[in-house]
């Protein structure tokens, strides 16, 4: 038996997509790579006819074999003779062969495939995710609580919240770098835009909102897993590791070690998605704002794209449309106010060109009245009066960067003295907070807005996490006719009175 399976190339394995037939091949291999999904060994010239997907008039069999055969040169698909249909001396010698996929031969199919695949994919927002997450993370408390955790569904549960975080992350990262450029708006067409307008604004606002209203939640069940976590993970790592080549009691350690040192990284990374690390936000609040951004960068490219419908004509149009304005106006005045009205010729006069003289003429001295300018024949020339030379030395910023710094020292220090102030920990009602100042009541009214979020009804007793995960509050309703006032550099703040407990998180990061 032959088999045509040496070593080849790499770059012979990808002259199918750049030679002279190279619409022909990819019919040929995608034919072989349907039948590779299908589990089948091998192909028969007779079956890729059949079978494959020709673009336009199907060949002829020789054609076939002809193609077979070139690609087997190049690397991509392995031959052997079919003894299968032999029935006389006269077939036995003559050249049939079963084709199969090569090595290279798949490896260049998945590689096309993923390739085709990540440039057609579109970035989408995905809120299922976000409750996926959500559910994973309860399990995995479920299992933390447990004495003996299985081990098996602690492995599936941490394998399905690794891929559907995988795949949240990728397109979310898709979308920011997408509206960054403003790719689909600038290459889509102009009615398409303004008809998926309001539909495209609608999908951002409910994934603003799923994600403000879960975002709190997966922060307060990480938190609670944080504690407990490096054990289920090494759970997890020591089940992997059976999988490993067989080797000694060290290979073994080793490969436990590198499977535990991989989920941890794991973890970092969901972790850094919805908790802050004191220095960065949450990407899950860049995302929120990246979203909230998308909104006006659409409305700012629909009124691009009306304008470029609009119409608008040239200067040569504009020129002819003006002479003939001028030819049906009525007597010298009438040209003459419409003169002024199309080159601007009323008293301003430019301070770059002239410094001093005629600066003190009132605004309405008429423009024939006015002292003649002195233009500067270099603006005449070149259209500018600066002299080209050497750019300027470029400016030392230390002062600037020390004052920023200050700054944003000051502004921690205003935000940890708003914190202070407010998490005491102790039940107390908004009526009694007092006066505060503008950095405690953004803090104040922040931490209300992510727990009204979370009240399904207007009686209800909210507790949750802040979005940065350091603070604990619990809002309770009082009654309908009671009512409230914070006092604020900013102005007073009122509404139904509630019984608030804000405190910190004593396992925050």
């Amino acid at each position: 038996m032959h088999a045509m399976s040496a070593n080849f190339p790499p770059a012979d394995l990808f002259r199918h997509v750049s030679a002279e037939k190279a619409a022909f091949y990819r019919s040929v291999m995608d034919a072989f790579a349907a039948a590779k999904r299908q589990f089948r060994l091998h192909m028969r010239p007779d079956e890729v006819l059949a079978e494959a997907d020709w673009r336009g008039a199907p060949p002829r069999l020789e054609e076939v074999q002809a193609a077979l055969a070139q690609l087997s040169e190049w690397g991509n698909l392995e031959s052997q003779p079919d003894t299968a249909r032999v029935a006389s001396i006269g077939d036995f010698y003559r050249a049939r062969f079963l084709y199969r996929l090569s090595h290279g031969g798949e490896a260049v199919e998945t590689a096309l495939a993923a390739f085709a695949q990540a440039l057609g994919r579109r970035a989408e927002l995905q809120s299922v995710a976000l409750e996926d997450i959500a559910s994973r993370l309860k399990t995995l408390i479920a299992l933390a609580d447990s004495a003996q955790p299985d081990a098996a569904k602690l492995h599936e549960t941490l394998r399905d919240l690794v891929r559907v975080f995988e795949s949240l992350a990728d397109n979310a990262q898709a979308f920011m770098a997408g509206m960054a450029r403003s790719i689909e708006l600038q290459q889509a067409d102009a009615s398409a835009v303004l008809a998926y307008k309001q539909r495209l604004i609608d999908y951002l606002e409910r994934f603003i909102g799923d994600l403000v209203g879960r975002s709190g939640a997966i922060a307060q069940h990480i938190a609670a897993l944080q504690p407990r976590i490096d054990a289920l993970l090494q759970l997890a790592a020591q089940r992997e590791a059976r999988d490993a080549a067989p080797g000694g009691a060290q290979q073994q350690d080793e490969a436990v070690k590198q499977r535990w040192q991989a989920w941890q990284e794991r973890w970092k990374g969901l972790r850094g998605w919805f908790v802050s690390d004191r220095h960065e936000p949450p990407q899950a609040e860049v995302l929120r704002s990246k979203a909230r951004a998308s909104i006006p960068l659409l409305l700012a490219a629909v009124a691009a794209l009306n304008e470029r419908r609009s119409g608008r004509s040239d200067r040569s149009a504009d020129f002819r449309v003006l002479a003939g304005w001028f030819a049906d106006a009525a007597g010298d005045d009438e040209a003459h106010r419409l003169a002024r009205a199309a080159f601007a010729l009323n008293p301003a006069r430019h301070l770059a060109l002239q410094a001093g003289a005629g600066l003190d003429l009132p605004a309405t001295t008429p423009w024939a009245e006015a002292p003649p300018l002195q233009i500067h024949p270099r603006l005449r020339e070149y259209g500018e009066v600066a002299p080209r030379g050497n750019l300027p030395r470029v400016r030392e910023r230390d002062e600037e960067r020390a004052w920023l710094a200050q700054q944003l020292r000051q502004e921690h220090r205003q935000m940890e003295a708003a914190r202070a102030r407010l998490a005491s920990g102790r039940a107390l009602r908004l009526s009694e907070i007092g006066t505060l100042d503008r950095h405690a009541l953004a803090l104040l009214l922040n931490l209300l807005g992510e727990a009204l979020t979370a009240q399904t009804g207007p009686d209800d007793v909210v507790e949750r996490s802040s979005s940065d995960g350091l603070l604990q509050i619990r809002l309770e309703p009082l009654g309908a006719e009671t009512h409230a006032a914070v006092v604020s550099d900013d102005g007073v703040f009122s509404g139904r009175d509630h019984r608030i407990t804000i405190s910190a998180r004593h396992d925050s990061p």
